[in-house]
């Protein structure tokens, strides 16, 4: 199907007209196709960009410690398309069309996990890279990915069922230096990723 800006599903909310008996809701909703230097290319449909050989687009993963250098992970949902009971960073998502990275990242924050901004301090980007991984033969993640990170002072949580599954404070230095220790935890690519690479 089509992954041309021309006549690609927006905001408008209309599912691809291909492959409509095997509906998802991704398909009423888009994100944001760029090219290898994050510079926008228009919008295209969420579960077009996520299926078959997939489009590059922009997305975030959020990194969430405590004054103690533990870092909160969070498990998505059995309800996920992909990677559904995979561990994660806090949170991970796409910016909409006109979001910031840190605007996007404080809105799933609230979303997912209940916490408002008046509980972490300087939520910054940090870095950014771009990977592609294929999710068994169901689906694909081809991103342009920012990563943000930002110190929780006040670490009370509300997480929203319907989006995690669980929720684990691990100590950053441990896990980064004997990531074998976790390996019961199957982690999700784009975390693994992030946390892998030097950030400030």
């Amino acid at each position: 199907m089509s992954t041309d800006d021309e006549g690609v599903p927006g905001d408008d909310g209309a599912p691809s007209a291909e492959g409509a008996d095997d509906y998802h809701e991704n398909a009423e909703q888009s994100v944001i196709a760029v090219d290898e230097n994050d510079e926008e290319q228009g919008l295209v449909n969420r579960l077009d960009a996520h299926t078959g050989d997939g489009r590059r687009h922009r997305a975030f993963t959020s990194l969430l410690f405590d004054e103690d250098d533990r870092i909160l992970l969070a498990q998505r949902s059995p309800k996920k398309r992909l990677w559904d009971t995979y561990w994660d960073g806090t949170v991970a998502s796409h910016p909409r069309k006109g979001q910031t990275q840190v605007e996007a990242t404080r809105q799933r924050l609230e979303e997912e996990l209940g916490v408002t901004p008046d509980q972490y301090d300087n939520l910054r980007v940090t870095d950014r890279f771009e990977y592609k991984r294929y999710y068994m033969d169901e689906g694909v993640e081809h991103e342009v990915c920012a990563v943000l990170k930002a110190t929780l002072l006040d670490t009370t949580l509300d997480p929203d069922p319907e989006e995690v599954g669980g929720l684990m404070w691990v100590p950053y230095e441990r896990l980064y230096e004997h990531p074998r220790w976790y390996r019961q935890l199957r982690l999700c690519p784009w975390f693994e990723i992030a946390m892998r690479r030097d950030f400030e």
